[in-house]
C-alpha cells in the first residue's frame, strides 16, 4: 500500500519531483489553453483610439471624432480588398474570398475566434482548391493581418502561440493533404514574423510603462501616507508638553488641596487622591504613548513650545531673511488654550516659511481675528518677484501638516492662490467659551 501511494505520488502531474524540463513544459501548454483554447469566443470589441493617446495628440482638433475610428476602418477597407480579389465564384470564393474577410473583420469583436476561422480555412482550402497550395494571395494576406490583429489584441505570448501553430498546420497541410504547388509555409512564416515581433515590442513596452506608472502611483500614494504620518507625530511629540504640563498641574493641585481644607471629611480625602492617582496614571501613559511614537534620534525641546505672544520675534526673523511681513490683529486679544496657541504658530510659521521658499520678493500679511467661537487666521502674499527656484526634493508637505493640525481641533482651512498671482492660507479654530483661560 506504501509503496503504490508513493509510486502515485511521483507521477502526479502536480508533484513537487517533476524535472525543470517537464514543469516548463507544463506551464507552455498552461500558457497555450488560457490564451488561444480558453473562451476563443469572447466578446471582446475594440475600441476607438485613446484620447489621450500618441496618434490622437497629434491629430488636429477637426478630425479627431473620425480618425479614432481608423483602426476599424483599416480593417474593413482590408477586408473588402480581400473579399474582391477572391472573387472567382463557387467554393473557391468562399475559401479564397469570404471566409478571409469574415475572419478580418471577426477580429474587432472576437478576436481569439477570428484566428481559428482563419487558420482552419487552411485545411479547407487544400480539399478545394486541390490544384494549387491551400495559400491563396488574399488569404495569404488576411492571415497576416489576423495575427497581427490578434497579437495587438492580447499578451506577448499570444503572438508566439499563434505563429507556431500556424507553422504546424500550414506544414501538415501541405504534407499530408497531398497540395500542390510551391510551399507556402517559410513565406508565411516570415512574413508574418516582422510584423508580429513589432507589435509584441510595442506591447511588452506599453505594458511595462503602465507598470511603471501604476508603481509611482503606489509609491506616490505611499510617501503621502507616510509624510501624513510624520506630520501626525510631530504633532503628537509638539502637544505631549503641553497635555503633559496640564495633567501635572492637575496630580499637584489634587495632593494639595486637602491640606487646604481644615479637617476635611475622608471622602474628600478620597476623591482627591484618586484624582491624583489617575492624573498620574494618564501622564505615565502619554509618556508612554509618546516614546512609541518618538524617532530614535529625537531630542525633547528645552525651551517651552511657543505661543500666539512669540509671533513679533517669528516675524523679526524672516524680516532679517528679507520678507516684508506685518501683522494684523482684530478683537479682543485673550489667552487660549495651549494645544489652539501652539496649532496656530506653527501655521503662520509655515505659512511665512513658504512664502520665503516660493515667493522670492514678495510681501505677506498675518492677520488673527479673534472672535467670539474662536480664532481666524490668514496669511497671504502678493506674486513673486525674484526667480522662484525648483521644489526640493521632500518639499511640498507643508500643507498636509497645517491641515492635520487644524483637523485635530475640529477646525478648517482652505490654501489657495489668490487672483493676482499670490497665496492665502486660511483657517479658523474653534474654541468653546469654557475652554478660554
Amino acid at each position: 500500500m506504501d509503496k503504490t501511494t508513493t509510486r502515485h505520488t511521483a507521477t502526479d502531474p502536480g508533484s513537487g519531483d517533476q524535472s525543470p524540463e517537464i514543469r516548463l513544459v507544463m506551464r507552455a501548454l498552461d500558457g497555450l489553453r488560457e490564451d488561444l483554447f480558453r473562451d476563443p469566443f469572447a466578446y471582446r470589441p475594440l475600441g476607438p483610439l485613446a484620447a489621450d493617446g500618441a496618434v490622437m495628440r497629434r491629430t488636429p482638433g477637426f478630425v479627431r471624432r473620425p480618425v479614432r475610428w481608423l483602426p476599424h476602418a483599416a480593417v474593413a477597407l482590408a477586408a473588402l480588398a480581400v473579399l474582391a480579389s477572391g472573387f472567382v465564384g463557387g467554393l473557391h470564393f468562399l475559401v479564397s474570398g469570404v471566409l478571409p474577410a469574415a475572419a478580418m473583420l471577426l477580429t474587432l469583436i472576437r478576436p481569439v475566434a477570428a484566428f481559428w476561422l482563419s487558420l482552419l480555412s487552411v485545411p479547407a482550402g487544400a480539399f478545394v482548391l486541390a490544384a494549387g497550395p491551400p495559400w491563396t494571395p488574399p488569404s495569404f494576406f488576411s492571415h497576416v493581418v489576423v495575427m497581427t490583429m490578434v497579437a495587438a489584441r492580447t499578451r506577448p505570448r499570444t503572438a508566439a502561440w499563434m505563429w507556431v501553430l500556424t507553422g504546424v498546420l500550414s506544414l501538415m497541410t501541405e504534407s499530408l493533404l497531398g497540395a500542390y504547388g510551391d510551399p507556402m509555409t517559410p513565406q508565411l512564416l516570415f512574413a508574418a514574423a516582422m510584423p508580429l515581433l513589432v507589435v509584441t515590442a510595442v506591447r511588452t513596452r506599453s505594458e511595462a510603462k503602465k507598470e511603471v506608472t501604476q508603481q509611482q502611483t503606489v509609491t506616490a500614494q505611499e510617501r503621502s501616507m507616510r509624510t501624513l504620518l510624520e506630520e501626525r507625530t510631530t504633532i503628537a511629540r509638539e502637544l505631549h508638553d503641553v497635555v503633559a504640563h496640564h495633567m501635572s498641574v492637575v496630580a499637584i493641585q489634587a495632593e494639595a488641596a486637602p491640606y487646604r481644607v481644615e479637617n476635611p471629611p475622608p471622602e474628600l480625602e478620597q476623591a482627591f487622591a484618586t484624582i491624583r492617582e489617575n492624573a498620574v496614571a494618564a501622564l505615565t501613559e502619554l509618556r508612554r504613548v509618546l516614546g512609541v511614537v518618538r524617532a530614535e534620534d529625537y531630542q525633547a525641546p528645552d525651551a517651552p513650545q511657543p505661543t500666539l505672544a512669540d509671533l513679533d520675534g517669528l516675524l523679526r526673523n524672516v524680516r532679517d531673511a528679507g520678507l516684508e511681513a506685518e501683522k494684523t490683529v482684530t478683537g479682543a486679544v485673550r489667552e487660549l488654550p495651549q494645544g489652539v496657541e501652539l496649532s496656530a504658530y506653527r501655521i503662520v510659521q509655515e505659512a511665512l516659511s513658504n512664502v520665503l521658499r516660493h515667493a522670492p520678493g514678495a510681501s505677506a500679511r498675518v492677520e488673527l481675528s479673534y472672535v467670539l467661537g474662536g480664532l481666524g487666521l490668514r496669511v497671504v502674499n502678493g506674486p513673486p518677484r525674484g526667480l522662484v527656484k525648483a521644489a526640493s526634493p521632500g518639499a511640498g508637505h507643508g500643507i498636509t501638516g497645517m491641515r492635520e493640525r487644524v483637523t485635530m481641533l475640529n477646525g478648517e482651512l482652505t490654501a489657495e492662490t489668490t487672483e493676482d498671482g499670490g497665496y492665502e492660507v486660511a483657517a479658523f479654530i474653534p474654541v468653546a467659551r469654557e475652554e478660554v483661560q
